[in-house]
């Protein structure tokens, strides 16, 4: 065989191997670990950047990858001047003192792009939607949250209310799309899940509250479940914008754990049928995406705004499990509301909104360390090649070894605010921030 072929069969399938997808929110398995190595721990503006490409339009969707084309999903936004959006924020029936927390744009503009993993370039721009007057968000939300899914050549991207799109990723074309009715509040935020050949949808808004579940081929509703009814007085208390997960348990069934405001619940993944539910209290806006182990069998939640809480659950039990012996362990202090938890090894690891980092024995509880890794948090932690990766808003990734006590390898300022949580290819770290997307390699 010619010396040149070799070599380049050679690079070929070098490229393949360390081209491992992250196919959703979180990873392959949602929770924010990659198999990745070479990752690197100090990279900056100048420091181990392969390309940095500036985006089009705003979103704090994370890059989901397919092997060889990343692919995020961004809204184009028109803003009003002051005195417009005191208008139409009024005109919205909201109270005076919420207008400097919401944002209002006039128009939207909605798309998918790919980039181009090896070099950074743009190679398609999808147009998906355009939108006049659309709900209000909250200034901490965009209008492109939901982190799409991807799946060989379907690419599923979700705005919550705005619209649900199954793209052909070779043709760059809309296979199909789907409208559901719901008002958010301050703006859609669940990732949607691809199981099973369906895409589940947590749709817990202000006005109604539910999980739904489309076929992947065609968009057509399978099933639809209404969430438990709700103590809180108003629908502000009972949405909520989780991700959702699918667990197997030590039986071996396949359980789909929705959190919400009020209730964590467990369905059956195929039907929407009800398996066990749990009042958690009264949080609500959840945002953290849980996390399982197989291991001690529990699974790791936060309960969301108001006082967010710590929660590890047997996930065994059958209908309303509140009061019974469910609950492993709980913990009240420095919780975050936004980032998820990370578990790793024998420790769970969260990052509280301001700043505030704790590492627990997952099984037990036992509180290892807390310590301030300054910054605030939306992001969720990555887990990679040895190190965890914690990114905030002002734009710093800082870098620990995990362990019972606190070890920071790096701080890493960049430009701009990071929002959407980190991924780890072979040799390389993918980070977007409010106006770019970053790739750093080794």
């Amino acid at each position: 065989m010619n010396a040149n072929l070799v070599v380049t069969l050679i690079a070929a399938c070098s490229t393949t191997l360390s081209a491992a997808p992250w196919p959703q929110f979180r990873g392959p398995r949602g929770d924010g670990v990659s198999t990745a190595e070479n990752v690197p721990v100090t990279f900056g503006e100048k420091d181990s950047l392969k390309w940095k490409t500036e985006l089009p339009g705003r979103g704090w969707s994370s890059p989901v990858f397919d092997g060889k084309t990343l692919w995020v999903t961004t809204a184009e936004e028109i803003f009003p001047d002051e005195e417009e959006k005191t208008r139409i924020l009024k005109q919205a029936g909201e109270e005076a003192k919420v207008f400097a927390s919401r944002q209002v744009a006039t128009r939207i503009e909605l798309s998918a792009l790919a980039i181009d993993y090896e070099n950074g370039k743009i190679t398609k721009t999808i147009a998906l939607a355009t939108i006049d007057n659309p709900q209000t968000i909250h200034t901490l939300n965009s209008f492109a949250s939901p982190t799409p899914v991807i799946e060989g050549n379907r690419l599923y991207a979700h705005f919550g209310a705005f619209g649900t799109f199954a793209i052909d990723t070779e043709q760059g074309a809309i296979v199909w799309q789907k409208k559901i009715d719901l008002e958010h509040g301050v703006g859609p935020g669940s990732s949607p899940l691809l199981h099973g050949g369906r895409l589940v949808l947590i749709c817990d808004g202000v006005d109604r509250q539910f999980v739904t579940a489309l076929d992947a081929a065609s968009g057509e509703e399978v099933w639809t479940t209404d969430r438990p009814s709700m103590r809180a007085a108003t629908g502000d208390q009972k949405k909520s914008y989780n991700t959702p997960i699918v667990v197997v348990g030590r039986d071996g069934k396949e359980q789909l754990v929705c959190m919400g405001a009020q209730w964590l619940v467990s369905y059956d993944p195929a039907t929407g049928k009800e398996f066990w539910r749990l009042d958690h209290g009264d949080g609500f806006s959840v945002v953290p995406r849980p996390v399982y182990s197989p291991k001690t069998g529990l699974l790791y939640l936060s309960t969301g705004y108001g006082k967010p809480e710590l929660l590890a659950v047997r996930i065994d039990g059958e209908g309303d499990i509140t009061g019974s012996d469910k609950i492993a362990w709980r913990e009240a202090k420095r919780i975050p509301a936004r980032p998820s938890p990370i578990l790793v090894g024998d420790e769970l690891y969260v990052i509280a909104d301001g700043g505030v980092a704790s590492c627990f024995d997952a099984g037990t509880g036992t509180l290892h360390w807390t310590e301030r890794i300054d910054g605030n948090y939306s992001s969720s932690p990555l887990f990679a090649d040895g190190h965890l990766f914690f990114a905030n808003h002002e734009g710093v990734v800082t870098v620990v070894k995990p362990g019972r006590s606190l070890e920071v390898v790096s701080r890493n300022p960049l430009e701009g605010t990071i929002m959407a949580s980190p991924l780890a290819l072979d040799g390389n770290l993918i980070l977007r921030s409010g106006t770019a997307l970053y790739r750093f390699s080794k």
